[in-house]
């Protein structure tokens, strides 16, 4: 920390300040006197002389570290300052009860000793994990946004973790602002910041502009030890602690001795190499998520405790961290399980040494007044006492937790016909009766001519119904699991029969050619630049019990090896995860790299920080194929079956296209701040064509103009577009310009839209029959010429350079990027 001393005061004035000050544990302390007291012409009349040697006297009782001038000083006393000083030794810091520990600091002081209890970081300034901060921060307003962080220090966060990561924000212009907002207000500022982001130049902007030292989450050795150590020796110019993930060139460590492993290599790099303050060293181990059906992850809360007691063992004064949301996930939506869950796991962790976290610091219940049966759970879960932890866990959230009566499970369900059976198993994920049902609409022929039927019928239809209750937050991930191993069941018995269907097909054709036995080939991986596999191999797992062939690539997967594995492999999708924001941005150069290499599969977009909105605006307009954001693993396979359904693909994928260009003019309808280009820069992305080229445009029957007199009524009633209509009524929907309305399919306001139409074209026939009105028009071609940004005419085509336009359409070029970003977009569709 430093202190300085200047203006006001002369340096006489300043010596009982300095004194007291150098008493003090401050690092630093800075002396910038003024030539003496103004005088009443608020003139200086101190001379260089008098001011260095007042100066020099408190360099000589090792009371300064660094010196200069302030008002009234002139070149000529900065030059008697560094003379009087230049063989004077820098004041050394007295030693403080608190050396060996990690010292932090926001206006005021925070010092975690050794009596220090578990800090919490708060962590709802976070884009990325509270709605309402997010919605602040993306409308603009910081100043409404700056409540949310006074909220979290009054609830007691003693550090504020600060998060500007979205692919539709400018990061590090955000971080900057809202530092700054933080800086005016001191009941914030008081505390120490967490400069939270994936991207090192949020982490740089928010650094230059945070007061006291602060801590930087995170960096990690993903990109291998050159960029640890670069970053590393950054954060430690600025003064700041640094928290450090364990991730690696490999990937994310999951289990306890790869964590320490990943850590103890980090740390020995950090001091040994770079002389690195052990105590402003913390690790984060990876509180990774429990209790979601698959049995790789039942142990992930036990692998994290197991390391923090290691890494507090054998790593002098290295701290330990974590974010604690992660652990509860697959409850998302069930914030009494999930606060449960963590107050029960931090229990635990703090007694073994784990020194902080990202907590939301007002919802966490204590120990002891945990309802003893959700307390008997959660420590089942978190521990992996018991097999059955996650099902007893999600009976308890389905029932008591929400305040009702205990359900009682019967077999009523069976009486309804074969495919509601199937539906309601996959739903419930009842494996007992499912081949049983399978069979049984097997065997019906002539609903189910052959089995691949069954797939596509009653077995998609449960899992549409298992994506909308998980994307309405109504079903949780170990349940979606569980629906896909029941799917998984009633697959794997069907395949012998699709495989002799298959030969007979062979047999009786004389084809020789391999039939693929799956519904399609899917190639996924997480990108280059990121670590995180864990909802990417959620997604393998869904989609593998559905009967997709999946070609996982896993961690920090190159561009040019995602594309080579899906024509090696020939893959009907292609499916990119992560979860860190310049994940956004590696997600981007694919879609460019398949356009430019004229691949045409679907793109499949997913992962915490991608979004419908990034999806829409940032990536589809560089992909001429379906660009789709399916963010919920088991909506991946309602997505992919219909992207390989030829009956429904078209529409499918027509639908996406309406929604996500209505997403796109939303956006740029909602931008606050447009940037400009110079006017010679718009000009140079004009619409430029090269007519050697590219084919010239038909010539037209005539020139000049042409009226059209009593136009048939008709004709014109097929043009015309209905959405105008139909939002008058405040009857929100899907309906293309020409054609069948899709609005009519509409769940909500179907029924009424159509009724409104139909009442309407009865309306427009009686208009037709009874000529209610004459409709003219005219109409002008003229052959023209676009000189800079205006369009000439001419009376007929010789004369373009020949004779004098009769006319000019005098055009202001667009300076606004994203409007002529969007007129380029929809001048590629035109062509």
């Amino acid at each position: 920390m430093c202190i300085g001393l200047n203006c006001a005061l002369g340096a006489v004035e300043m010596r009982p300040f300095i004194e007291a000050i150098g008493k003090c544990t401050t690092s630093y302390v800075i002396c910038y006197p003024n030539a003496g007291l103004p005088n009443t012409f608020g003139g200086y009349d101190e001379t260089p002389e008098v001011t260095a040697k007042h100066i020099r006297d408190f360099a000589v009782d090792g009371l300064v570290n660094i010196v200069g001038g302030c008002c009234g000083t002139t070149p000529a006393h900065i030059r008697e300052i560094a003379e009087a000083v230049k063989h004077c030794k820098p004041r050394v810091p007295p030693s403080s009860v608190f050396e060996g520990h990690m010292q932090l600091s926001g206006l005021e002081p925070f010092r975690m000793g050794p009596y220090t209890n578990f800090v919490n970081i708060g962590e709802r300034c976070n884009v990325a994990g509270s709605r309402r901060f997010a919605k602040l921060i993306m409308a603009g307003s910081y100043e409404d946004a700056l409540t949310v962080a006074k909220a979290q220090v009054e609830m007691g966060a003693q550090i504020l973790d600060i998060n500007m990561d979205d692919g539709m924000l400018d990061g590090p212009r955000a971080m900057a602002r809202f530092c700054n907002y933080i800086a005016s207000e001191p009941d914030i500022a008081k505390v120490p910041l967490c400069i939270d982001s994936s991207n090192f130049d949020v982490i740089e902007a928010g650094l230059k502009c945070c007061q006291g030292k602060c801590i930087v989450n995170s960096i990690s050795l993903k990109e291998g030890e050159e960029d640890f150590l670069a970053k590393a020796r950054k954060i430690k110019q600025y003064g700041a602690a640094v928290v450090v993930m364990a991730f690696d060139e490999v990937g994310q460590a999951t289990d306890s001795k790869t964590k320490v492993s990943i850590c103890t290599r980090a740390y020995n790099l950090l001091v040994d190499k770079l002389k690195f303050n052990p105590n402003d060293i913390i690790f984060d181990p990876n509180i990774l998520t429990i209790g979601t059906g698959m049995e790789e992850h039942d142990k992930y809360a036990i692998h994290f405790l197991e390391a923090t007691k290691t890494i507090k063992d054998t790593l002098k004064g290295a701290k330990v961290s974590g974010g604690l949301s992660n652990l509860s996930f697959s409850f998302r939506g069930m914030d009494a399980i999930r606060e449960a869950m963590h107050s029960v796991f931090l229990y635990h962790a703090i007694k073994i040494g784990m020194d902080m976290g990202i907590v939301n610091a007002g919802n966490l219940p204590v120990y002891d007044d945990i309802e003893k049966e959700l307390l008997q759970l959660c420590e089942d879960i978190i521990w992996n006492k018991d097999p059955e932890a996650t099902e007893k866990l999600l009976k308890y959230a389905q029932t008591t937790a929400k305040g009702g009566k205990k359900v009682i499970q019967t077999d009523e369900w069976r009486n309804g016909s074969v495919e509601e059976r199937l539906e309601y198993a996959l739903v419930k994920g009842i494996e007992k009766y499912v081949v049983e049902d399978t069979e049984e609409a097997r065997a019906n022929k002539e609903r189910y001519p052959r089995p691949l039927h069954i797939i596509e019928g009653p077995l998609m239809n449960g899992m549409k119904v298992v994506g909308e209750l998980f994307g309405a937050g109504k079903m949780f991930l170990p349940q979606v699991i569980k629906s896909a191993r029941v799917m998984k069941k009633s697959v794997g018995y069907l395949i012998p029969f699709m495989e002799k269907e298959r030969e007979e097909i062979k047999a009786a054709t004389g084809s020789t050619a391999e039939d693929n036995p799956y519904q399609g080939t899917i190639v996924i991986a997480t990108v280059k630049g990121d670590v995180h596999d864990i909802g990417k191999n959620i997604v393998g797992v869904v989609l593998g019990c559905n009967n997709f062939r999946v070609i996982d690539l896993g961690v920090m997967t190159p561009c040019d090896k995602i594309l080579r594995a899906a024509i090696e492999n020939k893959a009907d999708i292609i499916g990119l995860s992560g979860l860190i924001t310049p994940s956004l941005d590696e997600m981007i150069f694919v879609a460019k790299e398949m356009e430019r290499l004229a691949i045409k599969l679907p793109l499949l977009i997913g992962g915490a920080t991608t979004s419908r909105t990034h999806t829409a605006v940032k990536i589809a307009p560089r992909y001429s194929a379906p660009v789709i954001h399916c963010l919920d693993a088991s909506k991946s396979v309602v997505v992919c079956s219909q992207l390989l359904d030829e009956t429904v693909r078209d529409e499918f994928v027509e639908e996406v296209a309406e929604e996500y260009e209505d997403i796109r003019q939303e956006h740029y309808d909602t931008l606050k701040e447009r940037r400009y280009l110079s006017l010679q820069q718009a000009r140079d992305k004009g619409f430029h064509i090269d007519w050697l080229t590219h084919p010239r445009p038909v010539k037209p029957k005539f020139f000049g103009t042409r009226v059209f007199k009593n136009y048939d009524l008709e004709k014109l009633s097929q043009y015309i577009d209905w959405k105008p209509f139909f939002d008058v009524w405040q009857l929100r929907g899907k309906y293309p310009n020409r054609g069948f309305p899709k609005i009519f399919n509409d769940k909500t306001v179907g029924e009424e839209a159509r009724k409104v139409y139909e009442d309407a074209q009865k309306l427009l026939q009686v208009l037709i029959r009874q000529r209610k009105f004459d409709a003219r028009g005219i109409l002008g071609i003229w052959p023209a010429q676009s000189v800079q940004d205006d369009i000439l005419l001419y009376s007929e085509e010789h004369d373009l350079h020949s004779s004098e336009p009769i006319a000019t359409f005098y055009g202001l070029r667009q300076q606004v990027i994203y409007i002529l970003y969007s007129v380029w977009r929809k001048s590629l569709k035109m062509f």
